[in-house]
């Protein structure tokens, strides 16, 4: 039995990869320091899988910022509006100029719109498609990259998107064609770097092919069948990999059995009943990658039911045929747990049923040597430490609380209804709010400079005591305070400094949580989160948010907004744990948001956001299992929401989501505002809510606020035009995409400026 990884986490196990990119984005290191950072991050990382005993070691599974986006660098699917940049600049700022826009020397050019990789809280970078789209070899990466792994002594394998998932992971940006209509025009470039890496000595490539998990038309069936065809016919020697994840094959189980690759990676971690009807399906051909080990979570892999995944795949197919694997690639989790070393943050008895990317890798080489019967003591040794932390984690009095549970028991329909309509809750909200026409306002967050980041450093080193903290955040919030008041923001927000992430900063309040030191995960570019581990029963044991609520409304006679994160944006962002149902989970997250939005209508704010960017990605990949899904997760926001009078007006906010499929659903949340990302989109995704007669308001973002490039006043109108021409303006809200935590305050202060400037233009604009 061989053992393989899909990937591996890229950032570093410092965020070094983080850091090099936002040197080399503020010229405080050159091209070759940012490259020199990704080789040795990239060769330090074969090397650990080379002595941890890993048979197919992944290369161009690192990145510099998307593999989405490297695969569109590579494919030459350049869009127009770069040609400048690929003319006069470093194929590096080209491709960072894709990603994040470009906006000096003359030049001002939007970003490439982004979205969210399948369900995960992974973004990458949408490939944009033209009918006479044309497909050529630009960038060598991938060749690049298997050479340096061959120098450096590393049996590699070439990973690649696939081209069909390639194609549908892009967008049409005119009408009149569909995708899929180029994969004849995409494949040839496909064929060369196959046969370049032919040349270099490659056995093995692996095509993600995540699509072959989902629903799939026929037309994308057919180009499946026609693309690996010819593959096979051009490259009759080569191993192929084919990788699905994410979900089981179901349907699609004989498309991808047909389909002349050597390997089929499964998933049998997000659905473990896949595997018979898989070992009845495979042809003697076909040998089967068994993803068992959870590249998605953080939890200890169960070794004895793992072995028997193994057992049974080897008495149908034979051990030669059986390759061990994570189940996806591991670029979802942390990458060591061996940093995790301070009893104060992770307890060792939370610690112990956790594993990190490094230590999944050991557990794959374990389990490959426990199930062919290559043991000596110290695997034996491994597999009774494994038993023993699975038995102490089930038996733990840390994670059951019956008052918990007894609330959930007795939670009713009722408490997540709100006690009047929508129409009657708003004459009640305006009333009290007076808000004038196209109202501003911002997401939540402003930016955390390198001082605030840095006050909190020294909190939690103790070299500022609480007092002093809590001063300098109260200045910094008075400030925030008073700019946004003369600029003529109209809802004001009271800037989150005392926050360190949306997620987290909830996490650390509520009971259930755990928190790592260094557990970084990728979530798009050089930014990083440190996910929540929720291993408990959730409950709130004191109010969270409500004291710097109160405290930035008594510094404005204009309304604050309370700033919350809803219960499946937490339940999605954080490592849940995986011994009870997702949906009981987020309920018990639910009604501690409810405690907190009572009690901040009870200190006198009167606006509060519940943010759900999560929703939507937290969607089942097969549509059959939307509605159990959406019911209990829409559920969960409304009890969240619902305990509130009808003149204390409830927000959401929901970023890089298509809406279309679901907007009932989202109309059910019965937010009294809904704020969503728009502008890479050219607010296309705002016809979901026209074409369905949306009855609340809604704050389509006027400017993207993951590129550091200002958006002059007249762009801004121009999509609020695009938005008052499909809604009507007495539901418009006017706000950025998303929190502006991530930004620089200079550049912060001009859009927001021309973003309020845009607004009461727009108030003196006939409606069309």
């Amino acid at each position: 039995m061989q053992t393989h990884i899909l990937g591996y986490p890229r950032i570093g196990s410092n965020r070094e990869l983080k850091k090099a990119c936002e040197q080399y984005w503020t010229g405080k290191i050159d091209v070759n320091g940012l490259l020199e950072t990704g080789k040795t991050i990239k060769n330090k990382h074969w090397k650990l899988q080379q002595e941890a005993g890993i048979d197919l070691i992944p290369c161009n599974d690192f990145s510099f910022y998307d593999q989405v986006l490297d695969m569109t660098l590579t494919l030459g699917a350049i869009p127009e509006r770069y040609r400048e940049i690929a003319a006069r600049k470093h194929e590096t700022d080209l491709y960072f100029a894709m990603a994040r826009g470009f906006q000096k020397e003359s030049m001002d050019i939007t970003a490439m719109e982004m979205t969210k990789w399948f369900d995960t809280n992974y973004h990458y970078i949408v490939p944009e498609f033209q009918k006479d789209q044309e497909f050529s070899l630009f960038s060598e990466k991938i060749i690049e990259e298997f050479t340096d792994a061959k120098e450096a002594g590393i049996r590699a394998k070439p990973v690649m998107i696939g081209p069909v998932t390639y194609l549908l992971l892009g967008k049409e940006k005119e009408e009149g064609f569909d995708k899929l209509d180029l994969a004849d025009k995409l494949l040839p470039v496909y064929l060369q770097i196959l046969k370049e890496l032919e040349n270099q000595g490659a056995e093995y490539i692996q095509f993600d092919e995540p699509f072959l998990a989902l629903d799939l038309s026929e037309k994308a069936k057919e180009t499946y069948q026609w693309v690996y065809a010819e593959i096979r016919k051009h490259f009759p020697d080569l191993k192929l990999i084919l990788a699905t994840y994410f979900e089981g094959l179901n349907d699609n189980l004989t498309l991808a059995s047909s389909l002349s690759a050597d390997v089929l990676h499964i998933d049998l971690v997000r659905c473990p009943e896949q595997l018979d009807d898989v070992l009845q399906a495979v042809p003697e051909t076909l040998s089967l990658s068994l993803g068992i080990v959870d590249g998605r979570n953080i939890w200890k892999n169960d070794f004895g039911k793992s072995l028997n995944f193994i057992e049974k795949t080897i008495q149908k197919i034979g051990s030669e045929r059986v390759l061990i694997a994570p189940s996806c690639s591991l670029l979802h989790i942390p990458a060591d747990l061996d940093a995790e070393n301070n009893e104060e943050i992770l307890s060792g008895e939370i610690r112990q049923w956790m594993a990190f990317a490094k230590q999944k890798v050991n557990e794959i080489v374990t389990l490959s040597k426990l199930a062919s019967g290559d043991t000596d003591e110290n695997t034996q040794q491994q597999f009774d430490d494994n038993r023993r932390a699975i038995e102490k984690r089930r038996i733990s009095t840390l994670i059951h609380n019956h008052d918990v549970k007894d609330r959930v028991e007795v939670t009713t329909e009722e408490d997540a209804k709100r006690s009047s309509p929508f129409k009657a809750r708003k004459r009640s909200q305006q009333d009290i709010l007076q808000l004038p026409l196209f109202p501003t306002t911002t997401i939540g967050s402003f930016p955390q400079t390198k001082e605030v980041r840095n006050w909190r450093s020294k909190f939690k080193k103790g070299e500022l005591n609480a007092d002093e903290y809590d001063a300098l955040l109260k200045q910094e919030t008075e400030r925030t305070i008073r700019w946004q008041e003369d600029i003529g923001i109209d809802v004001l927000v009271h800037g989150e400094f005392e926050r360190n992430d949306m997620v987290e900063y909830f996490g650390e309040q509520l009971a259930g949580f755990a928190f790592t030191q260094n557990g970084w995960v990728q979530s798009y570019g050089s930014r990083c989160v440190k996910p929540p581990v929720i291993y408990g029963d959730v409950h709130r044991p004191a109010p969270m948010t409500v004291y710097w609520s109160e405290y930035a409304q008594s510094l404005t006679k204009k309304w604050v907004k309370g700033m919350l994160t809803g219960p499946v944006t937490i339940l999605q962002w954080s490592f849940v744990r995986d011994d009870q149902p997702r949906s009981l989970t987020c309920k018990q997250i639910a009604l501690a948001i409810r405690d907190e939005v009572t009690d901040l209508e009870k200190a006198g704010i009167r606006i509060i956001q519940i943010d759900e960017p999560a929703i939507r990605e937290g969607l089942p990949l097969r549509t059959s299992e939307w509605q159990n899904y959406l019911k209990w997760a829409i559920e969960a926001f409304r009890i969240s929401a619902s305990g509130v009078e009808d003149a204390t007006q409830i927000h959401t906010h929901m970023c890089y989501s298509e809406f279309n499929d679901i907007i009932q659903n989202i109309a059910d949340m019965d937010a009294d505002v809904i704020t969503i990302e728009c502008s890479r989109s050219q607010m296309e995704l705002l016809n979901a809510f026209a074409d369905f007669k949306y009855p609340n308001e809604i704050g389509p973002g006027v400017y993207d606020i993951h590129s550091p490039r200002v958006p002059p006043k007249e762009e801004m109108m121009e999509l609020l035009k695009k938005a008052q021409a499909v809604i009507p303006a007495e539901q418009l809200w006017v706000n950025p995409d998303c929190g502006l935590k991530t930004r620089h305050w200079e550049e912060t202060e001009k859009a927001l400026i021309a973003m309020v400037a845009a607004s009461k233009e727009m108030s003196k604009v006939p409606a069309l």
